[in-house]
């Protein structure tokens, strides 16, 4: 139950102080200049005590910005070690820019500012920002700010719920046709880096991202099982790849094969515990130019596994475990056919069809 009492002041004038008593809490106190604020304060307050809002709102009053994201870090960072660098820069800018207002005072048109200043903004490459990076900056925010309502109860709501999310560009659609990849193989071959034909022709059977063909020790290959494990994925997730007998005389092939079985099978080549990423992708880069392909970046070598894959009759359920993906529509995304491929399948069709059709052969 509130209670009021009136003050008086030395110029004659009264105020009105206003008190809610909370049993195991603290008291809730504010002061106006007329009884009927007062009285609607008692109100207000009384109703968010019974919904559980009041404590929210008073706690986002107590913290700011800054001090949510710094307490985030230290309590949640270690579940983002693989991506501690990236979510660091993310959840800096976003420190960087509403760093210094209350919680109180995050309404979610600061928020959409926030984003279109990052739409317009350009990457350390000098290109425009694209919408999906804009969306894994939302992403990173919303994150911290979901914790600070569900579990800390800073907050009353996520702001960032009320806030658009830029439209992402439909994804690459480029794959190697037969002639291209033979061309590819043949350039990579005759490369200087010793590495980059049995990187480029593991992408291409298996389909895994180039990070994780990098990131491959000998004591991720067991030879007997047949197998490959994976413990860095984009997801997080292990993975099983099968090592079928193509890898593993690839594999075998390797300079690094047998010395020890130990440390990176593609080691750089002046630190042998590092990773060769730089020196990959300008060899990359060089063996694209000398056989003559066009728009394609490493990723595109994932796509092309993917099809070719799904044109020699593998299932959805069979692509999604072969490339760890969670989603069917993330899969499908990779998987493309050949004209030449579709007109085989409506011909086969046709085919089947005109088996029942009398008139077919008059056509």
């Amino acid at each position: 139950m509130g209670t009021i009492r009136e003050i008086p002041k030395k110029d004659g004038a009264v105020s009105y102080h206003a008190e809610v008593r909370v049993k195991g809490g603290r008291p809730q106190r504010a002061s106006f200049r007329t009884r009927t604020l007062a009285k609607k304060w008692i109100q207000d307050t009384e109703s968010a005590i019974r919904d559980g809002r009041h404590f929210r709102t008073a706690e986002a009053k107590r913290h700011t910005v800054s001090e949510l994201i710094d307490r985030f870090i230290e309590e949640w960072g270690h579940r983002y070690q693989k991506y501690e660098v990236k979510q660091g820069r993310i959840l800096g800018w976003w420190k960087k820019e509403l760093g210094h207002l209350l919680l109180a005072d995050l309404p979610p048109a600061r928020i959409a500012a926030c984003r279109d200043k990052l739409l317009s903004g350009t990457t350390y490459r000098k290109t425009q920002r694209s919408g999906g990076t804009v969306n894994r900056y939302l992403a990173g925010f919303s994150k911290v700010l979901t914790v600070a309502v569900k579990e800390w109860q800073w907050l009353q709501e996520n702001p960032m719920s009320k806030v658009s999310k830029p439209s992402e560009s439909r994804g690459r659609n480029r794959f190697l046709s037969e002639e291209e990849i033979k061309r590819l193989i043949e350039a990579c071959f005759r490369s200087v880096n010793p590495y980059l034909y049995p990187v480029v022709r593991i992408a291409l059977i298996s389909g895994m991202r180039l990070g994780e063909i990098l990131g491959l020790k000998w004591e991720n290959i067991d030879f007997e099982q047949r197998a490959i494990f994976l413990e860095e994925t984009k997801n997080g997730d292990c993975r099983v790849v099968p090592l079928i007998e193509e890898i593993a005389t690839t594999l075998k092939g390797c300079s690094t094969y047998g010395v020890g079985q130990k440390g990176y099978i593609f080691p750089a080549r002046h630190r042998a515990s590092q990773k060769p990423i730089a020196g990959i992708r300008s060899a990359f880069l060089k063996a694209l130019k000398d056989s003559g392909i066009d728009s394609c970046v490493f990723h595109d070598l994932r796509h092309t596994a993917c099809s070719h894959m799904a044109m020699n009759g593998a299932s959805q359920g069979e692509l999604m475990e072969i490339l760890g993906h969670r989603s069917p529509r993330m899969t499908a995304r990779y998987r493309h056919y050949t004209r030449k491929h579709i007109a085989n399948v409506m011909a086969r069709t046709q085919a089947s069809l005109s088996k029942g059709d009398e008139h077919a052969s008059d056509q």
